[in-house]
């Protein structure tokens, strides 16, 4: 696989069961790349450790005074000059290919992942741990992959080296092969240390890098109750253990070279003091004395490379590991489906609940467990985070459905919507029905004074659907981003959508217009908006009640508010003293008729009710 035929095809289906088994999943399948790259590191390395036998030859051809030998060997030598140099290109070229495919390559595994996994991949795996993986984990791991290659060439090169000075000059030669393994192996014993306080500088960054995220975030917030300085000293506390720790990682990586530094150095002096000894004896010429030393000298280049694969492995391990944390997941429910079938359609049924939605009714749901209520959403559009029953469309459970068709049928707008970054007209490029045009979305959502934020703030843009909107959204209101959402989500036109606190950051008067574009727009469709709002309870066909994670009551806004009193505290925020006070006067006051009631049929609060419709007409 080259760089110009990237992506993929098809990634394949990773090793996840620990981190050195993807490493090694990784490797075996880049065999090729690893080959090539192994062939030319050869070539590279024995041209740069045979120049020192060349320039010893040279070196006696000299001290006898033969022209010829001379020459010859200044013919070997540019003929491994240029080896070198041909070597070390293609050898370059290789393990670039290889780190490029390999990231590649995994970036295209957790891509798959997400897609495959949905919301709840974040719900079993942190955003930020994501991201992590897929950007520094990615870049680390594909380091350790094309270091392999590069590290075999060195480590045979070193071996026949070794082998070589042996045959060529055995009294040398011993001193030379015993030196260079105890010279290669002699700072492995620091590794673990070094790792262990690499990791600690990255948990520590990352920690400071999530703060500043979220101060970052959360600016607005900040500035609004004076807390700027508290998450500053936060953060300059956080920085500081981040210097602390990388001080700490630099030391021990200072020592470890420092090592590669002076044992070379040693084992240099100890074969220049006794090859000085046994040419002063006779027993070995100038010309071996001077190639013995060259090769020692000319070896501590691959040697590096053993340092080089250390750090490597231990920084991608832990790479490593996270990613096939992440890509050992698996969904509960088969992505194929166990059903194959027509689009379903129907009532929109809970069995874990009781709950029933109604075909192309407007249903609401209140629950006052808020996490309860994202639990509820997940399940209903098949995203289940443990296994149970299947929520039920038309009589066919979700779970059994292959996946695209259970997206298709049911969409779930959650009440946290991500916004990428792009122009309007690329957020509103999602797969749709096609039957609602996307500025009859945006008026539903009312999302005017949002389109006039996004021209100011695109300078370069006259049309709204070409204004840029920035990553997730952030110059924007919280306000402003739930609309767009919600534009987003009427565009899709699904079967069934189930909105999660679609105006919770909005105003009363935009909620109202909000509701009631809503309930035109989506009129013939089924929809579930799971919410405590009273003007959005108030047009919803039905409103369902939960309690304690089952249906309690069911019925209008009206009804329920002056029936029920924990729909009433749920609706209306009342307090304990308030509740008791409120059954009070319903024990008092007569039994209510079957009727809607009215502001004077006794119902707490519905005399309230009229201001707002007063200011919702008005509006």
């Amino acid at each position: 696989m080259q760089i110009q035929d990237l992506p993929y095809p098809d990634p394949g289906v990773p090793d996840a069961r620990s981190g050195p088994r993807l490493l090694w999943w990784l490797g075996r399948n880049q065999l090729g790349g690893q080959c090539r790259a192994l062939l030319w590191g050869l070539l590279h390395f024995a041209s740069v450790c045979a120049l020192p036998f060349c320039v010893g030859l040279a070196v006696q051809a000299a001290v006898d005074r033969s022209a010829h030998r001379l020459a010859l060997t200044g013919g070997l030598m540019l003929l491994c000059g240029t080896a070198i140099a041909v070597g070390d290109t293609f050898l370059h070229r290789a393990a670039v290919t290889n780190w490029i495919t390999a990231a590649a390559r995994l970036q295209q595994l957790l891509a798959r992942k997400a897609a495959y996994l949905g919301s709840a991949l974040t719900r079993r795996v942190a955003a930020g741990e994501v991201v992590t993986v897929s950007t520094g984990d990615v870049e680390k791991i594909g380091w350790f992959v094309e270091a392999v290659s590069r590290f075999t060439a060195a480590a045979l090169t070193v071996v026949a080296v070794c082998v070589a000075l042996l045959i060529y000059q055995p009294a040398l030669g011993v001193v030379v092969a015993v030196g260079l393994p105890v010279v290669a192996l002699a700072v492995l014993p620091l590794l673990p240390k070094a790792t262990s306080r690499a990791d600690v500088q990255r948990e520590k960054a990352g920690r400071a890098t999530e703060l500043a995220s979220d101060t970052v975030a959360g600016l607005r917030v900040l500035r609004g109750i004076g807390g700027e300085d508290l998450f500053l000293d936060r953060y300059r506390r956080a920085s500081q253990e981040v210097r602390h720790a990388a001080v700490r990682s630099a030391r021990m990586w200072s020592v470890i070279s420092a090592l590669q530094v002076l044992l070379p150095g040693l084992l240099l002096i100890v074969v220049v003091l006794r090859g000085v000894q046994l040419a002063r004896e006779g027993r070995i010429t100038v010309g071996e004395l001077v190639t013995v030393y060259s090769a020692v000298m000319i070896v501590n280049y691959p040697l590096r490379h053993f340092v080089e694969i250390a750090m490597a492995y231990s920084f991608s391990r832990p790479s490593a590991q996270r990613a096939a944390r992440v890509l050992s997941l698996e969904r509960l429910t088969d992505i194929e489906g166990s059903r194959a079938t027509e689009m379903p359609g129907g009532d929109l049924f809970d069995p874990a609940t009781g709950l029933r939605a109604p075909a192309r009714g407007f249903t609401a749901v209140v629950c006052g467990d808020p996490d309860l209520a994202g639990r509820l959403a997940d399940r209903l559009g098949g995203h289940a985070p443990e296994p149970g029953l299947s929520v039920l469309l038309g009589g066919v459970p979700l779970d059994e459905l292959p996946l695209d068709q259970a997206r298709t049928a049911v969409l779930v707008q959650d009440k946290d919507p991500v916004l990428l970054s792009g122009t309007l007209r690329e957020l509103l490029d999602v797969p749709a029905s096609g039957m609602v045009r996307a500025e009859d979305a945006l008026a539903a959502a009312q999302c005017a004074d949002v389109l006039d934020a996004l021209v100011q703030g695109s300078l370069d843009a006259s049309d709204p659907m070409d204004a840029r909107i920035t990553e997730r959204g952030r110059s924007l209101s919280g306000g402003q981003r739930q609309r767009l959402a919600l534009a987003r989500s009427l565009v899709a036109d699904p079967e069934v959508l189930v909105l999660d606190e679609p105006t919770s950051a909005v105003d009363s008067h935009t909620e109202a217009r909000i509701a009631d574009g809503l309930r035109r727009l989506r009129s013939g469709r089924t929809t579930v908006v799971l919410t405590s709002s009273p003007l959005l309870l108030d047009r919803a066909d039905q409103v369902v009640f939960l309690h304690e994670g089952e249906v309690a009551a069911t019925g209008e806004h009206r009804e329920l508010i002056g029936t029920d009193p924990r729909y009433r505290a749920v609706v209306t925020r009342e307090t304990e003293d308030e509740q008791r006070e409120s059954a009070a006067k319903d024990t008092a006051a007569p039994p209510p008729s079957r009727e809607r009631p009215g502001p004077s049929d006794g119902a707490p609060l519905l005399g309230a009710l009229e201001p707002l419709e007063e200011i919702e007409e008005s509006a």
